[in-house]
């Protein structure tokens, strides 16, 4: 009988390894990175870094032709940093399910050409943010391009239950933030709603993506909330070696404070009141199919919005950028200069300058 029950397991463990290789593949690709840092983002001081990521990929392919994708990326510490199911149903577009998985938005926010890397590695920009509350507990739809008047036209649309941007196991819910509302919403979220669409013609790309979530405070009198809205859009356009771009964006998290928030103290998007509007210009330059430079200069500006007799003044949180990168195949050697006066939205900080240098290997 003990003969038996292997003679059955082997059978079915073969029959799944043949299911297995004709219904998909799976791939691991990978990378890592060795910092050097300077500046203020780590105190004055001088750290050597290392990062590793690797993410195991599987594809297959259904029996009427549509395909899908499970992906799952893995940190240093063998933690997810991010994993996603799509199905792509032939012409009529992609709809994926995940944890943070960027969503719509990572599309749009801060799409200006840079040689490395968005401003906000450097320094947590409002933009960089926009819409990353939709990034886990959500459905995506990404349609496929089709062509209008010669130019080339995507949509996407995204829709999430609690848009509180924790995610999700199986069967299992979002973390509570509070205790669930009477309408079975976790924490003080409600439903998130998100749209964008992008063009491309010729050598313009243009993109534009809003994002609304409600708000389930149950805060009332001056301090009360409204829904959140969020948006960004950008241009960028290329001719031979050099690429321009300029990107707006808005941030209203729907909170009003009674008091008003101190201009002379540092402000955490979302958590403070008011509202929050960026906007970056950025030109690239390609010297060689293997060597780049770009140039961004940021400016994101929080407006309190209290109202108020006291209502203080704006604060502009301005970023300076120079970046360089050179490849060669799988290695690349890449760095960054940038400089944030204001950092914090804090009007009485200390400048900012942080210098990075980084060593770069992919598989």
């Amino acid at each position: 009988m003990t003969n038996l029950k292997k003679l059955g397991l082997s059978a079915l463990a073969g029959s799944l390894v043949a299911v297995s290789a004709q219904a998909g593949e799976i791939a691991v690709t990978g990378s890592a990175n060795v910092t050097y840092v300077t500046g203020e983002k780590v105190n004055g001081g001088k750290t050597i870094g290392t990062d590793r990521d690797v993410a195991f990929t599987g594809t297959g392919e259904m029996d009427n032709g549509w395909t899908f994708k499970v992906s799952t990326l893995l940190t240093d510490a063998y933690s997810v940093s991010s994993s996603f199911t799509s199905l792509t149903m032939g012409s009529l577009g992609t709809v994926s399910f995940g944890t943070d998985t960027g969503g719509a938005s990572y599309k749009y926010d801060e799409e200006v050409p840079q040689a490395y890397e968005q401003i906000s590695d450097a320094q947590q920009t409002s933009a960089n943010i926009v819409g990353n509350q939709m990034d886990s507990n959500s459905i995506v739809y990404n349609s496929p391009s089709f062509d209008i008047a010669g130019a080339s036209i995507s949509l996407d649309a995204e829709f999430s239950p609690n848009a509180n941007g924790v995610g999700s196991g199986d069967g299992g819910t979002t973390s509570k933030v509070t205790a669930t509302n009477a309408d079975g919403n976790l924490g003080n979220y409600g439903k998130g709603y998100g749209l964008g669409a992008t063009i491309k013609y010729a050598g313009l790309t243009a993109g534009a993506y809003g994002t609304e979530r409600e708000n389930r405070d149950p805060t009332t009198g001056s301090a009360k909330v409204r829904d959140a809205f969020e948006g960004v859009w950008y241009a960028k356009y290329s001719v031979g070696p050099v690429a321009f771009g300029y990107s707006e964006s808005y941030l209203d998290s729907g909170k009003n404070a009674a008091g008003g928030d101190n201009a002379a103290t540092a402000k955490v998007v979302r958590v403070a009141s008011g509202i929050f509007e960026g906007e970056q210009f950025s030109v690239a330059f390609n010297v060689n199919e293997n060597l780049s430079v770009s140039y961004t200069d940021s400016s994101d500006v929080y407006d309190e919005q209290s109202n108020a007799t006291t209502d203080t003044a704006d604060v502009s949180m301005d970023t300076k950028a120079i970046q360089v990168a050179y490849s060669m195949g799988a290695m690349s050697v890449k760095a960054y200069q940038m400089s944030t006066k204001n950092p914090g939205y804090d009007n009485d900080a200390a400048d900012r300058d942080v210098t990075e240098i980084a060593l770069g290997l992919a598989f």
